[in-house]
């Protein structure tokens, strides 16, 4: 019988967060979680992104240390929009302002 090699969740997760539109997804449904707090759930997650990216290329192309990276995306961490901004974009996303319900 043939084995299959497996992927834990975590790896299979970091291979598809490469993916910038399921790097979206994945990063909007975080943010409109509405059980726990969603600021550290979405930190959280953006640190997966960054994670999938390599931490260390994602820090050097936000213009951040790789440590103040850590800290900033940490459960105590408060970083401004203009990291978060810089977070994004290093991963090849942004952040979209849209209305809440579309005009009919």
């Amino acid at each position: 019988m043939k084995r299959v090699k497996s992927v834990s969740y975590k790896e299979g997760l970091l291979e598809r967060l490469k993916d910038p539109n399921y790097a979206a997804q994945y990063l909007m449904a975080c943010w409109v979680d509405k059980e726990g707090d969603p600021e550290e759930l979405f930190l959280l997650a953006l640190m997966d992104v960054a994670k999938a990216h390599s931490v260390r290329e994602v820090a050097t192309k936000a213009n951040l240390g790789r440590e103040s990276l850590y800290k900033a995306m940490s459960k105590k961490g408060n970083p401004k929009l203009s990291t978060l901004n810089s977070i994004l974009e290093a991963v090849g996303l942004k952040i979209v302002i849209k209305p809440k319900k579309e005009a009919a």
